[in-house]
């Protein structure tokens, strides 16, 4: 992590019982006489697009709860290509594999503005009785979640990848969701640049999305639902 990229700021612990999202994080299963063991600072991150909140084979010391935001996973291949393996949404959490690994096996990438939560691998071993079983949650939800990328973002035509990439973006009870750079979605989608931009701008004339601000988009779900099983 560059020191330009990214502002880090401790918050305390009393922000992890009051966190918004923490019956989606690990931590959702500790009471409140756990947080008492912790003695080590859980940090906010703020990333922009385009930082990097870890890199392949750099020291494993932290895993990351997404608060706010997206992440891509990238694989360097010996090509020297890159391939995106997986989205990192709010609630997942990034660098799982420090719980039992010295190093990080991918790139996380923001794809937008990010909020994390570093919470140092020393505080996940301290307290792994309790984590136990959120832990292997995520774990799982991280295979799901890459086998979903797989399946869903690399198959049947570009309408459909795009569609089933806006559903994917955001839960379906809300209406909005941001978009990242149109690169990066023919990237993640197998699909070229110009045709991730121009599938999109089809959907905002035929009224299935709509843009609202720059990559931010009220979504007309049915027709997207729709579209993404039809093509």
């Amino acid at each position: 992590m560059r020191d330009n990229e990214i502002q880090a700021a401790w918050h305390g612990l009393s922000s992890c019982e009051r966190c918004s999202i923490r019956d989606l994080v690990l931590f959702a299963d500790l009471a409140n006489n756990d947080f008492s063991t912790i003695h080590l600072p859980i940090e906010d991150i703020w990333l922009p697009p385009g930082a990097a909140l870890y890199q392949p084979g750099q020291a494993a010391s932290a895993l990351f709860t997404v608060r706010e935001g997206v992440l891509k996973l990238e694989q360097y291949l010996p090509d020297g290509s890159r391939r995106i393996v997986s989205l990192v949404t709010q609630g997942d959490i990034a660098g799982l594999e420090a719980s039992v690994s010295d190093v990080y096996e991918h790139a996380a990438i923001a794809l937008q503005p990010v909020k994390v939560c570093r919470i140092p691998k020393e505080v996940v071993a301290r307290l792994s009785p309790q984590l136990h079983r959120q832990l292997m949650k995520k774990w799982h939800e991280a295979v799901q979640r890459s086998h979903e990328c797989t399946r869903e973002l690399s198959t049947g035509s570009a309408r459909q990848r795009v569609a089933r990439l806006f559903l994917m973006l955001a839960p379906l009870s809300a209406v909005k969701c941001r978009l990242f750079g149109r690169e990066d979605v023919g990237a993640l989608l197998g699909i070229t640049t110009e045709t991730a931009s121009r599938t999109v701008a089809e959907f905002k004339r035929g009224g299935i999305v709509q843009e609202l601000a720059p990559n931010m988009f009220l979504r007309n779900l049915a027709a997207l639902d729709k579209m993404a099983s039809e093509g």
